[in-house]
């Protein structure tokens, strides 16, 4: 399983519940000096502790010291000064929309979470809706409450197959609607405070839903955007969607800051769309590409909805594909990687020549390219 480095992460909550019985959450975990209360929250620490050790050393863990500088100067501006120095941030390679925060402070950011949002205004949501959690402890009360790690256990047990993502923080199924609400408006005091556009928090949750609509309509079955399923504790979108955006209604314009934001993840462009196209699921990444594209196309979302067509592979879709590619190729930012889609393409409808033209010139701008030999036998071997 693609997420099976993490599964110390998902061991370490159920080892945790297992000593949780008599855990009464007392005191911030981000005061200075915090150290755990008696050998129940103990049992707590250490086995996060062992369990980060393990994320630290895994290979699904985005490793840009340009970006984690970036969100934690997010975080610091909607955290107090002593709760920020506690959370630890950590990007993780994974395609779905989330963000969970343990009982002592690692912050987990999924990839795919960033690729969704679409301005610093809306990571500021995210991190104070997280920050939220941790500071009023509800991880560790929910442990209490829980008493033992059985049942979560036999649920992890029949999982089987199931994106390990789901398993990763264990809190993450059971906050109340509650708290969840609790962490949602904290989040979004946090953003006021720091001078954020708050009506950026509901847009978040009015994007997902499109997004749901869109992967229903391409599939032709029924969206699920107001399914709790086992997430049934949340708040449906819909709600989430209803009171962020009623809670932010008057509060003056704030900034969005969507041009810092496409510059701090713009490293990662390339990993993000790749991952995205390869979850196959035509009608959300197109979506995607068309919400990101409001202010105008670029050579890099060209590129992308090249790569989306292409991997789609229907009828006339390389044809389509071949027509993005050198659309990109046209702009200023295009990718190298264009070139490379643009063989490919052509080499699939059947432009044998154009296809060894535009592979030849991506084997030029990128010779150490890891497919190197793959693409110089399609290009004829002239590499």
């Amino acid at each position: 399983m693609r997420r099976a480095a993490l599964a110390a992460v998902a061991a370490a909550f159920l080892a945790s519940a297992a000593v949780a019985a008599d855990l009464v959450p007392t005191g911030s975990p981000a005061a200075a000096g915090y150290q755990p209360l008696g050998p129940d929250e103990q049992g707590v620490w250490t086995a996060l502790e062992e369990a980060e050790r393990d994320l630290k050393a895994s290979k699904l863990l985005v490793r840009d010291e340009a970006l984690a500088a970036y969100l934690r100067q997010v975080l610091c501006r909607t955290a107090p000064a002593e709760g920020c120095k506690a959370i630890r941030i950590y990007v993780v390679r994974d395609p779905q929309f989330n963000a969970s925060m343990t009982a002592n402070g690692m912050l987990l950011v999924n990839s795919g979470l960033l690729l969704r949002i679409r301005s610093e205004a809306e990571l500021a949501a995210i991190l104070g809706h997280e920050y939220a959690h941790f500071e009023r402890r509800h991880s560790l009360a929910l442990l209490k409450k829980a008493r033992s790690a059985t049942g979560f256990a036999a649920f992890l047990g029949a999982a089987g197959g199931l994106p390990l993502q789901l398993a990763l923080i264990g809190s993450v199924f059971s906050f109340s609607q509650d708290q969840e609400r609790e962490a949602d408006i904290d989040g979004l005091k946090a953003m006021r405070a720091a001078g954020y556009r708050t009506r950026s928090a509901g847009e978040i949750w009015a994007n997902l839903r499109a997004e749901m609509d869109a992967t229903a309509v391409a599939r032709q079955v029924r969206s699920r955007k107001d399914r709790r399923g086992m997430f049934e504790t949340h708040p449906t979108t819909a709600e989430r969607l209803t009171y962020l955006t009623a809670s932010a209604a008057s509060d003056p314009e704030g900034k969005a800051a969507a041009t810092e934001y496409r510059t701090a993840i713009s490293p990662l462009w390339p990993m993000l769309i790749d991952d995205q196209v390869k979850l196959n699921d035509f009608g959300g990444s197109d979506y995607l590409l068309n919400g990101l594209a409001s202010g105008g196309w670029t050579g890099s979302l060209l590129y992308a909805r090249g790569e989306l067509y292409r991997f789609r592979g229907q009828a006339d879709d390389f044809d389509k594909a071949a027509g993005y590619y050198r659309e990109a190729l046209a702009m200023p930012d295009a990718p190298p990687a264009a070139w490379r889609g643009l063989g490919l393409a052509l080499a699939r409808s059947g432009d044998g020549a154009g296809a060894r033209t535009a592979i030849d010139e991506y084997l030029k701008r990128n010779p150490q390219a890891s497919d190197k030999a793959m693409l110089a036998m399609i290009s004829g071997g002239t590499q």
